[in-house]
């Protein structure tokens, strides 16, 4: 399908493919991986609309970045959006939204079999999309391309993480989000959004979880970062903006931030770890967070450490009415293509 040679960067933007370029999967040399599955939130539902919304926003950007030439011409495709998952995750929502409202209200014993056959059909089919998941994205490594999902909740990654971890070896994993995701199967969903970090620990490959912007979290949450012999480095929220009004600055802070992380990097980017003016419309929004550029900038200087980025994932972007939230997220999703290209070497970075 590529015809860059003919592509002009500066006509309007076609809709049809990610960001109008014109690659299909098989000319792109970065391949994204679209999950629709939003089953296990616990507050605001609608984020397995994201990949469609970020879709549809995407051509409205334009291309040229002070600092990478001519990024439009690495090739980039989005793989085509799997409708079966998204069909059974909106059954499996109301089912989800019908058992979280049990717990809410107490747990009556009287519907205590009923919902926990809900609780063991959603685990069996979340545990079905983390396989499919994982094999989508042991294809595309094997076919020689890198890999970016895009969810969904913050569930919808494991299976990119195992799937990097088996195909690069060891990595470290840097979380921008404004929650740990820590919890051990939150509400009894053993691949809930909140646990999608305890989960990743149990990868073998990943030596190192660096967690940033972290400003919602519980005691148990804590006990796990400070009993984890440093394995999870955790900057909170808090703790940066404080630093900062005591003058420190943002640079020296992604210096700190970057000496935790291994050579071979995997970025994991919940949406809500910005301030929610960029993403009011997230599933669990939390006051406080990053602008665009400060993830941006840190992601950069995670490039120009010489550090390799092996896979990233967006989540978490839900779309509004007026598409910015997905107007958003589609350039956060381009930026951060960029640069991970830039640190494999694919793309020049100034």
């Amino acid at each position: 399908m590529a015809d860059i040679d003919n592509f002009n960067p500066n006509d309007v933007g076609l809709r049809g493919t990610l960001f109008g370029l014109p690659f299909d999967t098989d000319s792109a040399k970065v391949v994204v991986i679209p999950v629709p599955w939003d089953v296990t939130v616990s507050y605001g539902a609608g984020t397995a609309d994201g990949p469609e919304a970020i879709l549809e926003a995407s051509s409205q950007i334009d291309f040229s970045q002070l600092d990478i030439a001519e990024p439009w011409k690495l090739g980039v495709a989005m793989a085509d959006i799997p409708e079966v998952w998204y069909s059974l995750g909106s059954e499996l929502r109301e089912k989800s939204e019908e058992y979280i409202a049990w717990l809410e209200e107490g747990s009556d014993e009287e519907e205590r079999e009923e919902m926990e056959a809900i609780l063991a059909e959603i685990n069996k089919e979340t545990h079905q999309l983390m396989e499919y998941v994982k094999q989508q994205s042991e294809y595309w490594l094997s076919q020689g391309k890198t890999t970016i999902l895009v969810g969904g909740d913050h569930s919808t990654p494991l299976g990119h993480f195992q799937a990097c971890a088996k195909h690069y070896g060891e990595f470290g994993l840097l979380q921008i989000d404004a929650h740990a995701d820590l919890r051990e199967a939150y509400e009894g969903f053993e691949f809930s959004h909140a646990s999608i970090m305890t989960n990743a620990l149990k990868i073998k490959e990943l030596t190192k979880l660096v967690q940033v912007g972290i400003r919602d979290f519980c005691d148990e949450e804590q006990t796990l970062i400070a009993n984890s012999n440093g394995r999870v480095v955790t900057f909170f929220d808090q703790q940066l903006k404080h630093d900062q009004y005591a003058g420190k600055t943002w640079a020296t802070q992604c210096e700190e931030i970057i000496k935790e992380l291994p050579q071979q990097v995997y970025i994991s980017f919940d949406i809500d770890g910005l301030d929610p003016k960029l993403c009011p419309n997230t599933g669990t929004p939390v006051p406080g967070g990053f602008d665009l550029e400060q993830v941006m900038y840190l992601i950069k200087q995670v490039v120009k450490s010489g550090r390799t980025i092996i896979g990233c994932d967006l989540n978490e972007v839900s779309p509004s009415e007026d598409e910015w939230d997905a107007n958003v997220g589609a350039r956060a999703l381009y930026r951060m293509i960029n640069l991970m290209a830039a640190s494999k070497g694919m793309l020049e970075l100034n």
